[in-house]
């Protein structure tokens, strides 16, 4: 199996996950003389099971990133830089956006505001950081591809 493929899986396991822990929370309770949708023992059974088949996989593929050489470093390595790069560009992105001023004033006793940062170079910054995010996943999803998923 490509490590892509188990990315694939390992969403589709919490997926199901959610869908189960739904269906508990439907079944936990009803009226007084009714029976459950399902039967809750059963959920509880398949809920386990799925979330051990979640646990070895995420360890395998935990293994295969930490293993998988990417650039000067590992897949791991990659991957931190990945969501640093996103946490970047959201704190570029978002400063901007909270700096934009809007004079809604109706008369001249409301309190004026005024922007204390650059907007333009936030969001050119934001910008810079987002395109350097896109390549460097896109250099990630190609290295899933190619990596064969470790025990």
């Amino acid at each position: 199996m490509k490590l892509a493929e188990a990315l694939i899986l390992r969403a589709d396991l919490r997926t199901r996950l959610d869908q189960l822990k739904q269906r508990l929370v439907r079944s936990a309770k009803v009226q007084e003389g009714e029976d459950p949708p399902e039967p809750p023992a059963d959920l509880l059974r398949e809920s386990e099971r799925t979330a051990e088949e979640l646990e070895r996989l995420i360890q395998r593929i935990n293994r295969t990133n930490s293993a998988t050489r990417f650039g000067g470093g590992s897949l791991s390595d990659a991957l931190a830089t990945r969501d640093v790069l996103a946490l970047r560009r959201a704190t570029y992105a978002d400063l901007a956006q909270a700096a934009v001023v809007a004079q809604d004033r109706y008369t001249k006793s409301e309190v004026k505001f005024k922007s204390t940062v650059n907007v333009a170079d936030l969001q050119k910054r934001a910008d810079v950081l987002a395109k350097e995010y896109r390549e460097l996943d896109a250099r990630i999803q190609e290295a899933n591809w190619k990596s064969d998923l470790l025990e």
